[in-house]
Order: C-alpha cells, then sequence, then structure tokens
C-alpha cells in the first residue's frame, strides 16, 4: 500500500468493554500492525449523559491489560467546536438546512407512516421552507441528494449501494448546539487522516450517512470493512445470557491476554486449520482477505482450553508476571523482586507463617509453576492447585480422606516416612522414586495404594501435581510433618 495505513477504534465510554468491541478494536490493531501502520484511540463521549471518566478509564486498563497499544489518543469532545463550525459551513453553503420540527412531532409522523407502512424516516417536510427564522430553536440537518446511489466496496462483504431516497436527511447538529454522532465520526475519519474504517457490521446503515457527510465537503473517502455478528452457542447475537462478555471478567478469572487475543482473532478470520497463534505469528498473518463473512459462534469452552494451551507455551518466568496478582490476591506469598521487577524470591503465606516465613527463591516458585502448567486452564484455577505449597495448614477434602486415608496405609506410610528421615538432603527424583518402588514392593501393593494416601496427606486433596515433584518441593520438615498429621487422620 503507497500511502500509511492508518485505522481507529472508536468506542463510547457508555459501559464495559465486551467481547464485540475489543474484536474490533483487535482487528483494526492488526491490520495496522501488520501494514506498519498507525492505531489511532479514539472516545467517543458525545454522550454526555451515559459517557463516564471511569468507563474511559476502563477502556484504557482493558486495552493495556490485552496488550493493545496506540499511536495517538483522541476524546471527540474536544472537537466539538470544530464540529459545529463545519455544520455552520454547510448551512451557509446551502448543503444544510433548519429544522424546527419538535421531537414529538418526528415521533407522531413516525407512528403514522409505520400504520402505513411506509418508510420510517424524516419526511423532509422543513428542507424547502421560505422562511427559515434563526431565534427559534432548531437542528441542522444535512441535505441527502434526491436522487442517485450511494455506494461503497466493503473490504469484507463487496459491493453495498443504497438508493439515496432511502436515506433520510439526518440531524447533524441538535438543537441544543451539539453534533451528533455521525457526523462528528464522519468528520473525525477525515481529520485523522482514517483511511481504513474496521468496525461491526451493526454500523452497515450508519456507513452511506457518512459518505454523504464527507462528500458535502469533498473530502476522500476512506475504505471500509464490517465485521460480522458474535452469535452465543444458541445462534442468537451474543448478550449477557449467553454468559460474561465483559472483557474485564476474563481478566479477573485468570485468562492470559494472548489466549483472548488469539480466541477473539478466530472469531470471523482463518488461517487455514491452525488454532494456536502467538501474537507476533497474527501481526505476521492477518489481512483482511481472511475474514469470514459468516456471523462467528462464541464457545467458551474453546476458549477455555486455548488458555490452557497459552499457560502451558509460556515458560514460567514469563508466566509469572500475569500470575504473580492472583498469587498476592489470595495471600499465598510475599513477593521480593529486584528493582528491575525479577523476581528474587518469595516468603511462604506471612498470614500462617508469621514471622516464620520461610524464604523461597525464584528457582524453586518457577519449579512449582512448572508442576501446575500442565493441568491449569486458568490462572484462578493454577492458583487454587498451588495453595498447598505455601501454607503450612493445609485444608482436608473429607471425601478424599475418608477414600484413601485407610487403616491398610498405615503401616506403608510409617515406612516411607523412615524411609524419608534417611535419605540425605536435597532430596533428588532418583532416591525418592527408589525408596517408593522399595516399600510397594515391600508390602506387595501398587503405587496408587502408597501414592494416593501420601498425595492426601500432603496437598489434602486426591488431584495434584506428581508425588515426587511435590515432596521435594515441600522438602523435609514440611512434607515429614504433613505425614505425620495424615498418620493421625487414619
Amino acid at each position: 500500500m503507497s500511502q500509511t495505513v492508518r485505522t481507529r477504534f472508536a468506542p463510547s465510554p457508555t459501559g464495559q468493554m465486551h467481547i464485540g468491541n475489543v474484536r474490533t478494536a483487535l482487528f483494526a490493531w492488526l491490520f495496522a500492525r501488520a501494514n506498519k501502520g498507525k492505531f489511532i484511540l479514539r472516545i467517543e463521549d458525545t454522550d454526555q449523559s451515559r459517557s463516564t471518566d471511569e468507563y474511559i478509564q476502563a477502556i484504557l486498563n482493558d486495552l493495556k491489560w490485552i496488550g493493545l497499544d496506540y499511536d495517538e489518543f483522541h476524546r471527540q469532545t474536544e472537537r466539538a467546536d470544530i464540529h459545529r463550525q463545519l455544520a455552520q459551513q454547510l448551512l451557509q453553503e446551502g448543503k444544510a438546512y433548519r429544522c424546527y420540527c419538535t421531537p414529538e412531532q418526528l415521533e407522531q409522523r413516525r407512528k403514522e407512516m409505520s400504520e402505513r407502512s411506509e418508510n420510517i424516516g424524516y419526511d423532509r417536510r422543513c428542507r424547502d421552507l421560505a422562511e427559515q427564522p434563526q431565534d427559534v430553536p432548531c437542528a441542522l440537518r444535512l441535505k441527502i441528494p434526491l436522487e442517485g446511489v450511494t455506494e461503497f466496496d466493503d473490504l469484507v462483504f463487496g459491493k453495498v449501494a443504497v438508493q439515496n431516497k432511502e436515506i433520510e436527511d439526518l440531524v447533524i447538529l441538535r438543537s441544543d448546539g451539539s453534533p451528533t454522532f455521525n457526523f462528528a465520526c464522519a468528520l473525525d475519519d477525515h481529520a485523522m487522516g482514517i483511511t481504513h474504517v474496521i468496525r461491526g457490521d451493526d454500523h452497515v446503515a450508519n456507513t452511506p450517512k457518512q459518505i454523504n457527510i464527507l462528500r458535502a465537503f469533498g473530502y476522500p473517502i476512506p475504505q471500509y470493512a464490517h465485521l460480522s455478528s458474535i452469535l452465543g452457542p444458541d445462534k442468537a447475537r451474543l448478550s449477557k445470557r449467553h454468559g460474561a462478555t465483559a472483557l474485564d471478567w476474563y481478566r479477573q478469572n485468570g485468562y492470559l491476554p494472548d489466549a483472548m487475543v488469539n480466541y477473539l482473532v478466530r472469531l470471523g478470520w482463518a488461517f487455514g486449520d491452525e488454532e494456536f497463534f502467538r501474537r507476533q505469528d497474527l501481526i505476521e498473518k492477518f489481512s483482511l482477505d481472511h475474514i469470514n463473512r459468516s456471523a462467528a459462534v462464541f464457545n467458551p469452552e474453546k476458549l477455555l482450553w486455548l488458555n490452557g494451551e497459552h499457560i502451558r507455551s509460556n515458560t514460567p518466568a514469563d508466566l509469572w508476571h500475569l500470575w504473580k496478582p492472583f498469587v498476592l490476591d489470595a495471600g499465598l506469598a510475599e513477593v521480593v523482586e529486584r528493582t528491575e521487577g525479577v523476581l528474587e524470591g518469595v516468603y511462604l503465606c506471612p498470614s500462617q507463617w508469621g514471622e516464620k516465613a520461610e524464604f523461597r527463591p525464584a528457582e524453586w516458585v518457577f519449579e512449582v509453576m512448572q508442576t501446575l502448567q500442565p493441568r491449569a486452564k486458568t490462572l484462578v484455577e493454577m492458583t487454587q492447585r498451588a495453595r498447598f505449597y505455601f501454607v503450612k495448614d493445609i485444608q482436608f477434602d473429607e471425601v478424599a480422606v475418608a477414600k484413601n486415608l485407610k487403616p491398610e496405609a498405615k503401616v506403608p506410610m510409617q515406612d516411607l516416612i523412615q524411609g524419608l528421615e534417611g535419605l540425605s538432603e536435597p532430596w533428588q527424583q532418583a532416591d525418592l522414586e527408589n525408596l517408593f518402588g522399595q516399600i510397594i514392593e515391600r508390602h506387595g501393593i501398587k503405587m496408587v495404594k502408597l501414592a494416593m494416601p501420601v498425595r492426601v496427606g500432603l496437598t489434602g486433596e486426591s488431584v495434584s501435581p506428581g508425588i515426587f515433584e511435590i515432596v521435594k518441593l515441600l522438602g523435609r520438615a514440611l512434607s515429614l510433618e504433613r505425614l505425620q498429621k495424615a498418620m493421625e487422620r487414619i
């Protein structure tokens, strides 16, 4: 492309960022990055009754978390005076006119037109008024050509054509002097040099209106790409009744930013049969040619699976920065970091250990993470499964106790305790495997008959990482203490 690609994401700060918003932002960001262009964030806060600074900050936080960096930031209200001046320019040039119809009159006419099965739109009755008093409250409307067609080549859906007679003379300036969405949006796209408008297909009806606004000024028309809808599993448009749709919910519940990017890009885009993508892969492979026209179906189970795949694909050192907030929120550790943010180590669960909290180096933390990554689907689940590593006193699952801490386990476990006491430190996995092997051979039992009581004794649960890894990471003192307490539960 000869010109520099400039895309934009233009959310209204009237609520939480939801899945559809984020996918729109992602596609615009990927297209800009894939073409070495610019990605613009424009907050469309013209709806002053619903826009809040709190929601603006939430948008900024969500974009930062998911890793969609922007090259420019704008707030639409900062350009309101320019919008008003340009609306007056169109009025002076005879391309717009004053409309004195009240909201009540407009609503009454809509009802009448609906009853007659006519096209529900403004009937243009103020378009050619001979007298247009300036001291009476009025809105300004754009004069849409009465004949001809407004058409554009959608980069996803192909040619779209609308008869001009089906486009109403839209309001560009309200009677209170505030610019309308379509007017401000079109003017800002031009002012910011937007070359490609990538947005949801719910805006298809707005595009002919915005094209006519741009043409009224003689401005160039950007290229448009409309993304198909996202549906729930029941094939209805995705909404809160299908479950969580706000991006912040996924952050709080332990989803990885890269997993969300990976999944959302697959909602309407494909590159062969590939499912797993890293961010850099997407930047290299993304193009609008691979966007599907058909609606995408949101599948929470597939997203959960993909999140687990991304958890496993990360090194512990890289994953730590995402997992750390969950560890801190759960009170599992006090984190010690170097000045450059590199993990030095942790003090185990201060609320339980108190002043005697033991220090564990970063290498220990990373080994713990390696035992948890194969099974974890979210960082929340990973935190829950990690608890027994950090706390002093574990909580027992009584069902697991009743099933595994039975009288027949007492003697083999006692032998294991004695064997562990005789092992030289630091414990090595080969020595642990050898000790377990000797005990099950001596008592003529299967490995599970020893491993399961030991697992419950060390973790309180019947599901955990590998038993040898657990014993090694808990260390001599804590392993022996917990096994002795487990013996008391038999």
